[in-house]
């Protein structure tokens, strides 16, 4: 389909579920994982030479991908997208609780500064949580401790992932 309506995008996200390195545990199941990782690669050497279709693929589990898939000619460029700052967490829970009635023990750069390992996902749930902390206890303002519930229960006592970035490749 790609080369019918090209020029195209290809984005494949989370490309380490087909694009890990390549084993076999003498199962039907990583046989084909096996296939599966082939033809890829083989559709990938083959849209390099339409020129018009490019892929894009993301992960953040680089370390396990294929060397095979990261070899000059198929993805050209790896970016790396780090862990929102303080700043950027600041931001992204001011856009996600500006419609909220907040009271004023609620101090975003702190709790900005609190989830220092938390992804923008992981910011927006906090916020969508808190919320719901507020609203389950029938209040119309949202506290601090709707926030500090949410924290706990979006992120536990461990950030997952807190080492990771996503990583994309075009």
């Amino acid at each position: 389909m790609a080369r019918e309506k090209a020029p195209s995008i290809i984005f494949i996200d989370e490309i380490d579920a087909v694009g890990s390195i390549r084993t076999h545990d003498g199962t039907t199941g990583s046989a084909e994982v096996n296939r599966t990782m082939m033809q890829l690669l083989a559709e990938m050497d083959g849209f390099r030479t339409r020129g018009d279709i490019k892929i894009i693929a993301a992960t953040n589990r680089i370390d396990i991908l294929d060397p095979a898939l990261l070899r000059p000619g198929r993805f050209d460029r790896i970016i790396e997208i780090p862990m929102p700052s303080t700043e950027a967490r600041l931001k992204i829970l001011e856009i996600h609780s500006r419609k909220m009635k907040k009271e004023e023990d609620v101090d975003l750069f702190e709790i900005a500064k609190e989830t220092e390992e938390a992804s923008g996902a992981d910011i927006k749930a906090i916020v969508v949580e808190a919320g719901m902390n507020a609203l389950r206890r029938g209040a119309s303002v949202v506290s601090r401790r709707d926030f500090d519930a949410a924290i706990r229960k979006v992120l536990g006592d461990e950030v997952q992932g807190s080492e990771e970035s996503m990583r994309m490749f075009s």
